[in-house]
């Protein structure tokens, strides 16, 4: 389980680096600190029931704020440049 973690880290870093190359700083940090996360619990060495239990407790919060973010802070139509 610990492996996942580490390849989460390698995605959510990927992510990072292309939202950094597209100029999207803002994203590109959350993703950088999303990265130390995924790659700091895989070195734990925790059972694999307390990974699945950090990652529900990641996706709940990942979810609320998506939520929030789209239902409150977004403009509708506000796409184009």
């Amino acid at each position: 389980m610990d492996r996942m973690y580490r390849v989460l880290a390698f995605w959510t870093g990927i992510f990072a680096v292309m939202f950094y190359l597209g100029h999207m700083q803002t994203t590109a940090l959350i993703f950088l600190g999303q990265t130390g996360f995924f790659a700091f619990l895989s070195y734990l060495k925790l059972s694999e029931r307390m990974y699945i239990y950090i990652f529900g407790a990641y996706l709940t919060v990942f979810f609320a704020g998506f939520t929030y973010w789209t239902t409150f802070m977004m403009v509708p139509g506000a796409g184009g440049h």
